[in-house]
């Protein structure tokens, strides 16, 4: 054991859980992973969940608040901290628990300090203890990075950019999709919830999944309101063939099983395929799982229906995955971009005459959502849109334009609100 690690027993309480936060902002911020693939190898050596629960937790936050801590530090600082500086990750990690987290402030204090050990201790100790002492608060709600307030607003409109800091303030509510749509009246009774379409219950933020009526006999799965919709579009299946591309980890591979189709659910990472079947089995629906790459791999048959769930950006789960507006910006949504239009083009071929393929993005980017489709129609003569049914929406969102479905941060608000998505429901003719 190193000189600078001292053995467990002298470590401060609870010091394992912030070294865990601050190398899961490390993560984020430096190295641009998704939040929760860093959080096995950040937390590997934390046997107990609850210490685990809380490394995330910290780290979650301190990312929901990330401008709003910046400016705090800024003003109590002479010299601009970098912004990939470990005091100002330390500094942004403690004042989160302090201003957030309702943490004691010595504990806040104490907690932090070791996580400079060979650095500015005394920089850090100055800068946090004086900024506890001013009492100061952070903005409620708290405001998005200004790359990204910027890129909405002018899309979407200071009301959006609003309503988005709204939802960034809270933790959205659980969503689960039921087996059986018929059942939805029964299944909110009986799980206390309430229904904002068929075959959908939403419950409180903090419901124990595990814990829930129906989890082990596989009635429901989560899954949130927005992203339910895709599928809702291909209405009942009555035995025909659809490919559920980029489909694990399964949601709406269970949502057409259920609806009747005959399912080929398609995915790459050998990961997420195990997690999709793990819940066919929990569920007791039936498809048929296929590990490959789109790029390489074809249908053995054209399909009558298609969804396809592209990779993207990810910007819509802003809320449940705050670093996200951190970690994406014009790059990876131009690479997002093509990769769309490549398997756009790719799955339409895969059609059959008269079938129809639904596009979905979990994303509040145009260029992934309303641009792709645009050109997409500007250079495909095989396709065209489809006009949506709003009886198959749940009340309170409509179908944007013809064959196009746009869900924005302030919608269905008072119940809760709802994830980012992009969805286009598009025909390959009879005839051309």
């Amino acid at each position: 054991m190193s000189a600078q690690t001292p053995p467990p027993q002298a470590q401060t309480a609870g010091l394992p859980a912030r070294r865990a936060a601050l190398r899961l902002l490390d993560a984020v911020l430096r190295r641009g992973q998704p939040l929760e693939q860093a959080l096995v190898p950040a937390t590997r050596d934390m046997p107990m969940p609850a210490d685990r629960a809380l490394a995330h937790n910290i780290a979650a936050t301190t990312l929901r608040h990330l401008p709003d801590l910046d400016a705090l530090i800024d003003s109590a600082t002479r010299q601009r901290l970098p912004d990939d500086a470990k005091a100002r990750m330390v500094l942004r990690l403690a004042l989160a628990q302090a201003l957030c987290l309702d943490t004691p402030h010595h504990a806040a204090v104490a907690t932090a300090l070791p996580l400079v050990d060979g650095g500015p201790r005394k920089l850090v100790h100055g800068v946090l203890s004086a900024l506890l002492r001013r009492g100061d608060a952070l903005p409620t709600p708290p405001h998005l990075p200004a790359d990204v307030m910027a890129r909405w607003s002018e899309r979407w409109g200071e009301p959006m950019i609003e309503a988005a800091r709204d939802a960034l303030a809270g933790r959205a509510p659980l969503d689960l999709s039921l087996r059986d749509a018929a059942a939805t009246a029964d299944w909110a009774a009986r799980l206390g919830g309430t229904s904002l379409a068929p075959g959908h219950v939403r419950l409180p933020a903090d419901s124990e999944v595990t814990a829930l009526p129906g989890y082990g006999s596989g009635d429901w799965w989560v899954q949130d309101l927005a992203a339910s919709l895709p599928a809702r579009l291909l209405g009942p299946g009555d035995g025909r063939l659809v490919l559920d591309l980029c489909a694990a980890p399964g949601g709406k591979t269970m949502q057409l099983a259920a609806a009747g189709w005959r399912v080929t659910a398609v995915d790459q990472s050998q990961r997420r395929v195990e997690r999709l079947r793990a819940n066919l089995a929990r569920t007791g629906l039936e498809a048929t799982v296929v590990q490959a790459n789109l790029t390489d791999w074809t249908p053995e048959a054209p399909a009558d229906a298609i969804l396809l769930d592209a990779p993207c950006s990810a910007t819509g789960i802003f809320r449940r995955h705050p670093d996200v507006i951190h970690r994406v910006g014009p790059r990876q949504i131009a690479e997002m971009a093509e990769i769309q239009a490549a398997l756009l083009d790719r799955a339409i071929d895969w059609l059959r005459p008269g079938g129809r393929l639904v596009y979905a993005t979990c994303s509040l980017e145009p260029t992934e959502g309303e641009a792709q489709i645009a050109a997409l129609l500007a250079r495909r003569a095989d396709v065209r849109p489809v006009a949506i049914d709003d009886v198959m929406l749940p009340a309170g969102i409509d179908s944007a334009q013809p064959g196009q479905l746009r869900t924005l941060p302030g919608m269905l608000a008072p119940a809760g609100g709802l994830d980012g998505f992009f969805v286009a429901l598009l025909e390959r003719p009879d005839s051309v």
